[in-house]
């Protein structure tokens, strides 16, 4: 399974970081690193999440991060 992380910077300048594939996993960060780095880790664990409790079973997965502007 793979999975990409988007992040664009708001208006406020913070920087917000989303995993598309996993609707509610986006998080914010002062730098996009940072952003995504959350974003990543809150990621895995709702995958840990999901596979505790039963809702879906082992498969590999891939996190792909954009390539630096």
């Amino acid at each position: 399974m793979n999975f990409s992380i988007e992040y664009e910077r708001e208006e406020d300048g913070r920087w917000l970081a989303e995993v598309p594939e996993l609707p509610g996993v986006l998080a914010y960060g002062a730098t996009a690193d940072e952003a995504m780095g959350k974003a990543e880790a809150l990621a895995l664990r709702v995958l840990a999440d999901r596979l505790e409790v039963g809702e879906s079973r082992p498969v590999p997965i891939c996190i792909s991060f954009p390539a630096a502007a």
